[in-house]
């Protein structure tokens, strides 16, 4: 008869500043693993971005740390109102990752644990998720924790937005509205005024 297999022994603990670095070099790794590059991942450290990113009032990161106290994944969540006319708050689990080696054995639950926990103490009634759309692993597993799909969030730069709806073109005044109105109503006119001429 085969031993079941047990799942290592997984601690989360709210990042603090003794934390601070172990949780960084965890986050580097996770955003090398997600296509950005680790020049640009580590510069967002060592400018102190996600230093102070980390002691923002609406930003909470808890840190998995496994068997041999080698951190094995994080969770980064988010607090505010659900939406921008109510003061229902709301919690958003902002970035969730866990190291290649310590997937499947149950690291995320434990984190969200720690989400579900700081919810719950904040009162919120709710707690959404924000996964890339192309992930589909991601995708899978919140459905089957119970996330639906409320909305799709569509991204872009402002500078493309503006230039879209036309923000960088010259506003017409009313003045050269009037004007070019006038303009085409004399050639029309004086168009069927040749016609007659003519006919």
């Amino acid at each position: 008869m085969e031993k079941p297999v047990s799942r290592p022994v997984v601690s989360v603990k709210r990042v603090t500043p003794e934390l601070e670095r172990s949780f960084m070099d965890l986050w580097v790794t996770s955003r090398t693993e997600h296509g950005a590059s680790p020049e640009v991942a580590a510069r967002a450290v060592s400018e102190g971005r996600v230093q102070a990113a980390l002691t923002r009032e609406d930003v909470r990161a808890f840190i998995a740390v496994g068997d041999g106290g080698s951190p094995v994944g994080f969770v980064v969540a988010t607090h505010s109102p659900f939406s921008g006319l109510t003061d229902a708050p709301s919690v958003a689990i902002d970035q969730i990752y866990v190291a290649p080696a310590a997937r499947r054995h149950g690291v995320a639950r434990h984190l969200l644990a720690a989400v579900t926990a700081y919810a719950d103490k904040l009162g919120c009634e709710q707690i959404g998720c924000n996964v890339p759309s192309q992930h589909r692993d991601a995708n899978r597993f919140f459905a089957r924790l119970g996330f639906s799909s409320q909305v799709v969030r569509r991204v872009t730069s402002t500078g493309a937005l503006r230039r879209r709806i036309g923000v960088d073109e010259p506003r017409i005044g009313l003045e050269q509205i009037l004007h070019r109105r006038r303009s085409l109503r004399a050639k029309a006119l004086a168009g069927r005024g040749g016609n007659q001429l003519v006919g």
